[in-house]
């Protein structure tokens, strides 16, 4: 059984990956911006896993599901410390 709100996020989840990726040129200013549209692709991931397992697989779904969600934060984590490690200090 699945649940609306489980449905509905991975909805507008891929809704915003596609967003994200057809506008690739503006995408391109960011910093490090495919190491931050694979954090976001494994988290899309995660929500795909979380409506299946609701049809079938629900062990083995629900660990991969927490898996990439291990995986999109320390991918976004990485993301953060390359970005942001490397700017001059303040004074």
């Amino acid at each position: 059984m699945i649940n609306e709100n489980e449905l509905v996020t991975l909805l507008l989840a891929v809704g915003a990956l596609v967003f994200i990726l057809s506008n690739g040129a503006g995408l391109r200013r960011l910093p490090m911006a495919p190491l931050f549209v694979s954090a976001y692709g494994v988290l899309v991931l995660g929500w795909c896993f979380t409506v299946l397992e609701g049809f079938f697989w629900d062990t083995a779904l629900n660990y991969l599901e927490h898996a990439c969600y291990a995986a999109s934060s320390c991918l976004l984590a990485l993301w953060c410390w390359l970005v942001f490690s490397n700017r001059p200090q303040c004074s």
